[in-house]
């Protein structure tokens, strides 16, 4: 790489609006969930899979926004660089909080529908005034509803259209009252006038 494309070059790396001004390391994960049904004999039949939402790990650092001057120290009056490492962490964890989902670009590929589902700050005597964080994201599945219109087979395109009729409107329908008595409890009562 050349010393222009190395100034000019733009961080490609991104957590929603947030960029990291270092990588450490990403780790994803794209797996598959296979459903395993026992049976009487024999082995365990798998007969469906479906894919689980993609997770990403990324070691981050946000350098602390500081002073403009090396002789001076200009954050002192409210002029500095950036944020601090406090401010960042507290968008992270706004973030978090809102819910809502984000995309991710790590060096690989673009993850949509993101959410943070873990932060993991540690904070030692070299990584003081800096932000070294560790943030697990997961994919949100999301999906749409819409209603179905039911439509009725037709009797030629069944099997049996003669016994397995299709829906229809028939109107309104007034129940008959059925009698239940036997023939013989028929002709009884006919013969006494009932």
């Amino acid at each position: 790489m050349d010393m222009l494309s190395t100034l000019f070059s733009q961080r490609s790396r991104k957590i929603g609006l947030l960029v990291p001004d270092v990588i450490i390391s990403e780790k994803s994960q794209d797996t598959l969930k296979i459903t395993e049904h026992p049976i009487e004999l024999g082995a365990e039949i798998a007969d469906h899979a479906y894919k689980r939402p993609a997770e990403v790990m990324m070691e981050v650092g946000f350098s602390s926004g500081g002073s403009l001057l090396d002789f001076w120290d200009t954050a002192k009056v409210g002029i500095r660089a950036g944020l601090s490492a406090q401010e960042i962490y507290q968008q992270i964890l706004a973030l978090q909080a809102s819910r809502q989902p984000f995309d991710v670009i790590t060096g690989k590929r673009k993850y949509q529908n993101m959410l943070i589902l873990a932060i993991e700050v540690t904070t030692a005597k070299h990584t003081e005034i800096v932000l070294m964080a560790i943030l697990t994201l997961r994919e949100l599945n999301i999906t749409q509803t819409q209603k179905a219109r039911i439509t009725a087979v037709e009797p030629q395109n069944m099997r049996e259209g003669n016994t397995n009729r299709g829906m229809s409107n028939t109107g309104l329908k007034t129940p008959k009252t059925v009698d239940n008595r036997s023939l013989l409890d028929r002709g009884l009562g006919f013969l006494n006038g009932n």
